[in-house]
Parts: structure tokens; C-alpha cells; sequence
């Protein structure tokens, strides 16, 4: 397989302009029919040059400001696939909220055409800007391309105009602008070391000539990217913007910040690991994936084990998977393979969670845990795939997330690292604990007197997708087609993995 596949140029080019130009005409789109009709079409055409992209034959390609490299495939395949069932879930979702939101929303430009412009221009613009950070080749396009996520996202998380939104867009902002700020130092100290090699900050020269980088700078710069990357991803202890941005937004946007954003803000952070491994600086890089990865599980731990809301709950476990990324590509060897299939199943696993979140919060009108029982009798279907996406997050066998924390700890095992292996299956165990506390009373019990005893009908479009990511996970576990095997062993080789 080719690092680059076939045209690569133009088909990024094309998966990044796409949504962009009609993300701008959502904006100015009068009538709601079309928008929708225009999302659903982008998304569709999103994920068809995300398919061209497999099957199109590679050629040799010297590089370029964009391309889509065995790394960037995987990613870019989560995105797409994610956004494209994120947007069938939101044509139900704007459908159900547009009279309870429409008399909230100040008047203006972009508000002219009511709120469900503003939302899905913004959904469009988002799902552009994401395609930009997995396809770019220069370390600044990728800066741009990242701090472009978050001004597109912010109005997505403020959708719904309360002030606990006010409140939790306005924390992200600040901290992940904090976040970006020290990543832009950090590209700043990467020029600085590629200064005597007389190179540029595309990612192939600086990893073509990584053994001429200036090793004491590089260092440098890896830290600054990597925390102000982990900012955006979640890692712990800069994640405090996540659980309020997660339970604030939508659950369709909630679902795409956990599953897509975030794999964004990883991508950036394995970028610049690609550099340093061509610097010899792996050792130094993996040590601080294991530092972070396990802070970030032990905190999620302890935050989830006292969880009242429950999307604040599936906010603080994505803590925890991103920990799980960063851990098993701190070890290195066959854990990189099981952290990219990871990512692949959280995406998935995640993203269905909260697209039932959505139904669950449509019905009982609460995000308090308390507040919510009985819904496999009112909600039949979600409650169903409430308890799946349980014993999906949490690895039970035969689900692909069992399989990919297995790989993850056998490499643990086999380096002779067993304090670390223990330390990751006693995280696993109480988080185990902590969500089982909070799924099963939700699914059982008797529905609060104010719903009725009867159970309510589901819109397939409100539960499809999650069906069709869960199955996927459960595929997984049991499956994993050549084709997909083949680029997750090539993109994990590229990382320093097998």
C-alpha cells in the first residue's frame, strides 16, 4: 500500500471543500426542506469520496499541502462515517426542536433565516474543518484547520441558548484558545529545530530529514503540541472543558465532539510523533502518552463514580478512552494496532451512546440520572441499545472494545510491564463498576408516573444509527475485514508499532 493513495491531491481537496461550500449556503438557504435535503446529500457525498479514497489505485506521490496518508484513511473513514449518520439523526432532531428554540435566538444576520440555518451551516463547517485537519500536510494548514473546529463548534454547543450553554461554550473557547495558543508556540519551537536542515514544516521534509531536527528543540515542541493538542483531545488534566461542552450541546453535536473532534485532536498529537520518531525521540514521546493516558483513566474513574448526569457521564468516559488512545500508543509494538481499532470503536460505541442520550433526554426531559428509570419500558429499542452501548464501552466480550483493550494489555504484558498492566485492568474494573451503577438502574425499573405505563414509538432515524454502530462493534469483535486490518497494520507502522 502506497502512503498516499491515488489522486490524493485532489480528492482531499475535494473532501474538504465540499462541506465548505455548503455549509456557506446553508447559511443563506430560506426554507428548511432544502437545508436538510442539502445535509443529508453532503454527508452522502462526503462519505463516497471517503469510499473513493480506499479503492481509487495508489500512485507515488512526492507530497503536498494535502493528502491522505495510511493514517489519515482511518480517520478520515470515523469522520465521514460518523457525520453521515449524525446528520440523518439531525433532520429528526431539527424537526423536534425547532418551535422550542426558534423564540430563544437573538435577531441578526446570521439568525435571520432562524436557527436551524446557524445549525446546520455550522454542522457542515464543522465536518469541513475536521476533513481539513486529517488531510493536511503542513504542520500550520493543521493548526488553522484545529482552531477552525472550535469557532464552527461553538455555536453548535450554544444551540439551544440557556445559560448553562452561555456557560460551557464560553469555557471551551477560553481553554481550548489556551490550548491552540501553546500549540502555535509549539509549531514555532518545530521550525526552530528544522532550522539547520533548511526545511519547512511539511510533514514529510521534517520527517524525511527528522535525524538533522535540532533534538533539544524538537523535545520542546512535541510537549507544547502535545499539550496544546491534548487540550482539545480531552486528556486529563487540561480536559475541563469537555464534560460541560458534552452535556450542554445537543446530543447529535455531543456525539460528534466525542467521536470525531476529539480523534481530530489525537491526529494532531500523532503528527507531530511521526517527526519525532524519525528523530529517535520515541522513547522520550512514549513516556508522556503512559503518564497521560493513565492520568486521564484514574481521574474519569473518579469522576464517574460519582456522576449524577448522565451525559456529563458519557463526557467523563470519553476521558477515559482518549486515555486508553494515548496508553496504548505510549507502548508501542502491537498496542499502536489495538489503539487505532480502539479509536474506531469508541467513535462508533460513543457516538451511538449519545444519539440514545438524545431519545432518552427527548422523553424524560432530564440529564439528572436519578430522574431517568424504566426506559426499556418506554423507550423499547433505546433501552436496548442503552444496555448494548454498556457492554460495548465497558469491553464485554464479544464486542471490538473488549478486543482492543486485549491488545492493548497483552503488549502490556509481553514488554514485562506489569505494574502498568494492573494499573490499566484495576481503572477498567472500577470503571466497569461505576458504569454499571449508573446504566442498569436507567434501563430497569418502573418510568416515573408522569410518562404513562405505555411505551412510546421511536423514529427509525432516531435509532439506526446507533443500531448500525453497535453492530459494527459487535463486528468487530468477531471480524475484522482484510481491507481494514491491512490499513490499521500500516497506520500503526507508521506510528512505531508494528
Amino acid at each position: 500500500m502506497s502512503v498516499f493513495w491515488g489522486n490524493s491531491m485532489t480528492l482531499a481537496l475535494a473532501l474538504a471543500l465540499v462541506p465548505f461550500i455548503t455549509g456557506l449556503l446553508a447559511f443563506i438557504l430560506r426554507q428548511a426542506r432544502i437545508r436538510r435535503a442539502l445535509l443529508l446529500l453532503t454527508a452522502l457525498a462526503h462519505l463516497g469520496l471517503t469510499i473513493a479514497a480506499w479503492i481509487v489505485r495508489p500512485v507515488p506521490s512526492a507530497g503536498g499541502w494535502l493528502a491522505i496518508d495510511d493514517v489519515g484513511i482511518v480517520f478520515l473513514t470515523v469522520t465521514s462515517l460518523l457525520f453521515c449518520a449524525a446528520a440523518f439523526y439531525a433532520v429528526r432532531y431539527l424537526k423536534h426542536e425547532e418551535s422550542l428554540v426558534k423564540n430563544r435566538l437573538d435577531e441578526g444576520f446570521l439568525f435571520r433565516n432562524g436557527p436551524e440555518a446557524v445549525f446546520t451551516g455550522c454542522l457542515l463547517l464543522f465536518l469541513a474543518s475536521m476533513t481539513l485537519v486529517i488531510v493536511s500536510r503542513h504542520f500550520g494548514v493543521l493548526w488553522v484547520a484545529i482552531e477552525a473546529t472550535t469557532l464552527v463548534s461553538a455555536p453548535l454547543i450554544y444551540f439551544h441558548r440557556y445559560p448553562n450553554s452561555l456557560e460551557a461554550t464560553w469555557k471551551y473557547l477560553l481553554i481550548c484558545s489556551v490550548g491552540i495558543a501553546l500549540a502555535l508556540l509549539g509549531n514555532l519551537f518545530l521550525a526552530v529545530s528544522a532550522t539547520n536542515a533548511s526545511s519547512t514544516l511539511f510533514l514529510t521534509e521534517l520527517i524525511r530529514q527528522a535525524e538533522t531536527l535540532n533534538g533539544p528543540w524538537l523535545k520542546a515542541a512535541f510537549v507544547l503540541l502535545f499539550v496544546g493538542y491534548g487540550t482539545k483531545m480531552g486528556l486529563a488534566p487540561f480536559h475541563t472543558w469537555l464534560p460541560d461542552a458534552h452535556s450542554e450541546a445537543p446530543s447529535v453535536v455531543s456525539a460528534l465532539l466525542s467521536g470525531a473532534l476529539l480523534n481530530c485532536a489525537f491526529l494532531g498529537i500523532l503528527r507531530v510523533y511521526q517527526v519525532c520518531l524519525g528523530a529517535g525521540l520515541g522513547d522520550f514521546c512514549r513516556e508522556l502518552f503512559i503518564l497521560f493516558g493513565l492520568l486521564s483513566m484514574l481521574l474519569s474513574a473518579v469522576f464517574i463514580l460519582g456522576q449524577t448526569d448522565y451525559k456529563r457521564m458519557l463526557a467523563y468516559s470519553s476521558v477515559e478512552h482518549m486515555g486508553i488512545l494515548a496508553f496504548g500508543v505510549g507502548l508501542g509494538g502491537g498496542a499502536v494496532f489495538g489503539a487505532m481499532l480502539h479509536m474506531i470503536n469508541h467513535s462508533l460505541t460513543k457516538a451511538g451512546l449519545f444519539f440514545v442520550a438524545g431519545n432518552i433526554l427527548a422523553v424524560y426531559r432530564t440529564k439528572t440520572i436519578s430522574g431517568v428509570q424504566g426506559i426499556l419500558k418506554v423507550l423499547r429499542v433505546s433501552g436496548v441499545l442503552w444496555l448494548a452501548g454498556f457492554l460495548a464501552l465497558t469491553g464485554t466480550p464479544p464486542f471490538g472494545v473488549f478486543l482492543s483493550k486485549f491488545i492493548i494489555l497483552k503488549t502490556a504484558l509481553e514488554q514485562g510491564r506489569y505494574l502498568l498492566a494492573a494499573l490499566f485492568l484495576g481503572v477498567l474494573a472500577v470503571i466497569f463498576i461505576g458504569l454499571a451503577k449508573i446504566f442498569i438502574p436507567m434501563a430497569q425499573g418502573d418510568p416515573p408516573e408522569n410518562l404513562g405505563d405505555g411505551p412510546r414509538k421511536e423514529s427509525s432515524f432516531a435509532v439506526l444509527p446507533s443500531l448500525i454502530f453497535l453492530a459494527i462493534v459487535l463486528l468487530l469483535g468477531i471480524y475484522i475485514a482484510p481491507p481494514l486490518s491491512d490499513a490499521l497494520a500500516q497506520a500503526a507502522s507508521m506510528l512505531g508499532g508494528i
